[in-house]
């Protein structure tokens, strides 16, 4: 399917799309970086929304949607999300914000030049795994046995990753993948049967989406757990990594620039990385683990 109009017959029509809510941070981040380059929606531009809430059967229709209502360029959050927008069209400007190396991924075949109706930002980091793990040995002492929770749905990048890092530091990765909210209480089950000293849940779709249910789980495993920098809002004991909705902000000035006129296909992949620590002491005496003087120096920030 093609567009219904035209860039610059009116006011532009920029489509969204998540797998996730509409509490993600990095939607609220895409619309105020629209704000800041003086786009006013309803005036200055009209805006079309939808969110998967973590059910990604939904997005191919979604896609279809923002297609048939004429859209100028779809801005889309997350790479199971690109994928289904790509599907569905070839000609379309497609803006993404994504957590995974684009290339790696197979979303664009080149950084610098990705063609097609496609380009955008991430803010992938290869050493976030490494850094993210080594904190979490700071903090746990004589840590072995690492859970790690990610989501079934989207591409195993993120998982190898982590799989691969977790082995490269001598711990016993224990890895489960989410396939709906449902999966939450057996994957803690099982890692209480393997006795994990400590959970990081990846900054993937289903793990942002359910982030409150997996902090319950972890306290009632008392289980210290890392999550992503923008699911802080969740309070785990540890945050690391750079926003998302910093990539997203950069795709609102990506998405003006198509606006104006230039080709997403020439457009090069832009790589955000911002990486920020946070401590919550909070969490950690709900599980009662002290946080070593040493890690409070170097967080950015630290929540009592």
């Amino acid at each position: 399917m093609t567009a219904a109009r035209p860039i610059g017959s009116g006011i532009p029509r920029i489509g969204i799309l998540l797998a996730g809510d509409r509490s993600y941070p990095s939607f609220a981040a895409f619309r105020d970086g629209l704000s800041a380059l003086g786009y006013i929606d309803g005036q200055m531009f009209e805006m079309e929304a939808r969110f998967a809430e973590g059910l990604f059967d939904r997005l191919p229709g979604f896609a279809e949607e923002l297609i048939a209502l004429g859209v100028d360029v779809i801005a889309v959050i997350g790479a199971v999300t690109f994928q289904a927008v790509r599907r569905a069209t070839s000609d379309i400007p497609i803006v993404f914000a994504v957590v995974l190396d684009p290339v790696a991924a197979g979303l664009v075949t080149d950084a610098d030049r990705p063609g097609g109706n496609a380009t955008g930002a991430t803010n992938y980091d290869p050493e976030q795994a490494k850094k993210q793990i080594r904190i979490l040995k700071q903090t746990v002492p004589g840590l072995s046995r690492l859970a790690i929770l990610g989501d079934a749905g989207v591409p195993d990048t993120l998982p190898n990753l982590y799989m691969a890092e977790a082995r490269a530091a001598g711990l016993s990765p224990q890895m489960v993948l989410l396939k709906g909210s449902e999966d939450i209480e057996e994957a803690f089950a099982t890692f209480t049967g393997q006795q994990a000293d400590a959970l990081l849940s990846l900054e993937v779709p289903r793990t942002s989406t359910y982030g409150a249910r997996i902090i319950e789980g972890a306290v009632s495993a008392r289980l210290p757990t890392m999550f992503g920098r923008d699911l802080a809002r969740y309070e785990p004991v540890l945050a690391y990594g750079t926003s998302l909705a910093a990539a997203a902000r950069q795709m609102a000035r990506m998405v003006d620039r198509v606006l104006k006129g230039a080709k997403p296909g020439d457009m090069p992949i832009e790589w955000v990385k911002q990486p920020e620590l946070i401590v919550n002491l909070s969490a950690a005496r709900k599980i009662g683990i002290p946080i070593p003087p040493e890690l409070l120096a170097i967080a950015d920030e630290v929540i009592e």
